[in-house]
């Protein structure tokens, strides 16, 4: 196993980044929850805020070959991946800018260019194609890979656990990420899953590590020991992330199911972000001046966005009889 990752491994530059990432969903999923409340966005929400070191932990060791499956609440994927937060939040407000031309919202937005191949709104609906974006890399021999982002919720549904055998069997170069908030909706995944995620995984002959989500260098870590394997031809692999998110299952979930104070003390003990900051400060890489800087000028970013998506034209009333059928 490869030595534990720490500040002092990486660049300035590298931290730098993958802080503007995370600090870049983070303001986003704020921000949306705040257009969301005021009735400025149309469909369904799901918020990733919480999550953000899962998310930037993985996709910023993945590269132009490489390609991401997510889930409904797949903004955090999104941005991690590279996708333009401009385009995001236009597709959102459902706008002809969208990266989707205003069709996809929320639940279904995508940017195949940087290989996001999509939010979901089928719980478990990922896997599979993650694993006919790995058998094509593995066809044509490019070198990349695929990772499947899951809910603990996913992780119970047959088209999971049949892509775990098929990725097994035909020795595919995926990544089967199991990002675990606590709860499938609003049931307790400590309760709805037998077993343990690892032990499924063993299950199926694939090596897995359960990880801590709320730290950034912990899955690093983990991911570059999984994707370096794929790409060595060592097949499938799998990450129990542990997680927490900060908002409801969806926008106006009233969140009974959580115990009184949970929320907050998340976001005192177990923020991602604050996290990496402390640590990454501690090295004396970055000094926490350059992280607020950094902070004000993503804040200045999204507002740019929203004011971009409010002065969008809509699409046209004959765009809804294109995009039907794809053409090769």
């Amino acid at each position: 196993m490869p030595d534990a990752e720490t500040p002092l491994q990486h660049s300035r530059d590298f931290l730098l980044e993958a802080y503007r990432r995370m600090a870049t969903i983070r303001r986003f999923e704020e921000r949306v929850h705040e257009l969301f409340a005021a009735g400025k966005l149309p469909g369904f929400v799901h918020l990733y805020a919480g999550e953000e070191a899962s998310a930037v932990g993985i996709c910023s060791q993945l590269d132009e070959r490489d390609a991401i499956t997510s889930t409904h609440r797949g903004h955090g994927h999104c941005i991690a991946k590279g996708c333009d937060v401009t385009g995001m939040m236009k597709e959102l407000y459902g706008k002809a800018g969208g990266l989707c031309a205003g069709k996809g919202g929320s639940m279904h937005i995508a940017d195949v260019d940087k290989g996001m191949l999509g939010a979901n709104g089928i719980v478990g609906g990922g896997p599979p194609l993650a694993c006919g974006a790995a058998l094509a890399a593995k066809t044509l021999k490019t070198g990349g890979v695929a990772v499947a982002f899951v809910g603990d919720g996913g992780s119970n549904q047959g088209t999971t656990l049949e892509s775990y055998n098929l990725a097994k069997v035909w020795n595919l170069p995926v990544i089967f990420v199991i990002e675990d908030n606590g709860y499938a909706e609003s049931t307790a995944s400590a309760w709805s899953v037998a077993g343990s995620q690892v032990g499924r995984a063993a299950g199926f002959g694939m090596p897995a590590r359960e990880v801590d989500g709320f730290d950034f260098f912990a899955v690093y870590d983990a991911a570059r020991e999984a994707i370096g394997r794929a790409r060595a031809g060592g097949g499938p692999s799998l990450l129990h992330v542990k997680l927490a998110r900060y908002f409801g299952h969806f926008e106006g979930d009233a969140m009974t199911y959580r115990a009184p104070g949970e929320i907050e003390r998340l976001r005192a003990e177990q923020d991602c972000l604050a996290r990496f900051r402390k640590r990454v400060a501690a090295s004396g890489l970055i000094e926490e001046g350059e992280f607020a800087a950094l902070e004000r000028e993503i804040a200045d970013e999204i507002e740019a966005a929203v004011a971009a998506a409010e002065e969008d034209a809509m699409p046209p009333p004959e765009a809804v009889l294109t995009d039907v059928y794809v053409s090769y």
